[in-house]
């Protein structure tokens, strides 16, 4: 009894030694997820060295500057990612637009908002961003809301595009909806500006799909060029194709996105699913019921683009559609300036199709990459510990980008004026 007695003391000490594992254990788990170790830095930028890219680096501080994202969870890409994929912005404002409507040839009814300028713009001229937000997402969303009353507020007329079918009480009004790379509806959108306002010059502005849908618009073309000032992508993917097996892969948990996306795709293709699977000669090629059933058992983006998406163009394989409709082939037809913006710890894009940003702006003057070391899918936030500003870093760059071309482009015609006066004389 009495040996019992003199060992009890040294049970708490053993007891001491599990908590202190296991709080260690919890410390190094957070530290891990948390990326806590990660350093903060300024973007690794890729770009020849042009008279274009000098200017752009002295009046964009934000392109040399150290990105320094919120201390606790801002080197975390999941949750950047989804503060702005389900939390959205906090104290996010409310700017006011006005709905437009534009039927398209086959019958199906494009939206987009138009928002005036709040101030005037710092060349004094009238400057137009056309917006193409991410996949499914809307003028309504909170980081479109955020970013258009930023752009208001330096002078910039804003025009967002609405994919069709992702407004809630909009119906559609033909068997059709957004598709990964159909440019009709933005094109259409850039041509009511240009006729609205003649005098206007364009910023074109793409997020995450966005980005994929505008670089195609302006290859697509060469007259699609004319009056733009420059496009900025932020977040895209680049291509389909190379893409889709990386999102069937569960690291950086692309799976469980690849889920949740598809997951939400499905709620907007059965909320129209009235219209989409109408029996009629406007139907898509071979839409039946056989594919609305396929539709709810899908997991992933990739089932539903193969089911449902990529009839709605006739394309007969998924690989053609995923091909035709990504814009890696258009992007050495864009000759206006170009900036590529991407996160190195977005869970969504594989660092392989960072390749191509690279590649193209080692090759392109009139392309600049710019790839921080944090700030997830479209997240970048700033603030101070644990709380963000509404207002992120990718809002900034994003205008401070377009005020220096638009700087750019007026000190060259000034000069251009100059020679022509001196010649005369």
């Amino acid at each position: 009894m009495s040996s019992l007695i003199m060992e009890t003391p040294e049970l708490p000490a053993v007891f001491d030694g599990v908590k202190l594992a296991a709080v260690a254990a919890v410390l190094y788990i957070i530290v891990r997820c948390l990326n806590l170790k990660s350093p903060t830095a300024s973007p690794d930028l890729i770009y020849q060295d042009t008279p274009l890219a000098r200017f752009l680096l002295k009046s964009c501080p934000l392109l040399t500057k150290e990105y320094i994202p919120p201390l606790i969870w801002g080197k975390s890409g999941h949750i950047q990612t989804a503060l702005y994929g389900k939390m959205g912005r906090v104290r996010s404002p409310h700017p006011y637009g006005l709905r437009k409507y534009i039927t398209m040839p086959d019958g199906a009814t494009a939206t987009f908002d138009l928002f005036e300028p709040l101030a005037e713009h710092c060349i004094r001229e009238d400057i137009t961003m056309v917006i193409c937000p991410g996949i499914a997402n809307h003028s309504e969303k909170q980081y479109i809301r955020t970013f258009v009353d930023y752009a208001q507020k330096n002078g910039y007329r804003c025009a967002v595009l609405n994919h069709l079918g992702a407004l809630p009480n909009i119906e559609l009004t033909s068997p059709r909806m957004f598709t990964y790379g159909c440019t009709w509806e933005f094109g259409s959108m850039v041509s009511y500006i240009r006729k609205t306002y003649p005098q206007t010059k364009l910023v074109v502005v793409g997020f995450s799909l966005g980005g994929n849908i505008v670089c195609k618009y302006l290859g697509e073309n060469q007259a699609n060029q004319e009056c733009v000032l420059c496009c900025v992508s932020v977040c895209q993917g680049y291509s389909a194709l190379r893409a889709q097996e990386t999102f069937m892969q569960w690291d950086q948990c692309r799976r469980l996105y690849n889920f949740l996306m598809a997951d939400n795709m499905k709620k907007i293709i059965l909320s129209h699913r009235q219209t989409l699977f109408a029996d009629g000669p406007k139907s898509p090629q071979n839409l039946i019921d056989s594919d609305l059933n396929r539709l709810h058992t899908a997991t992933s983006l990739m089932q539903i683009d193969d089911n449902i998406m990529r009839k709605f163009h006739g394309y007969n394989t998924l690989k053609e559609y995923y091909e035709q409709e990504s814009c890696l082939h258009y992007l050495h037809r864009i000759y206006v300036p170009l900036l590529l913006v991407n996160a190195a710890d977005d869970p969504l894009v594989h660092d392989s199709l960072l390749s191509i940003p690279r590649a193209l702006s080692e090759k392109r003057e009139n392309v600049m990459f710019v790839l921080p070391l944090h700030g997830g899918h479209l997240g970048f936030f700033e603030g101070a510990v644990l709380f963000p500003e509404p207002l992120t870093w990718m809002d900034k760059l994003v205008v401070q980008y377009a005020n220096a071309i638009c700087q750019w482009e007026k000190n060259k015609s000034q000069c251009s004026d100059t020679e022509q006066s001196s010649g005369q004389e």
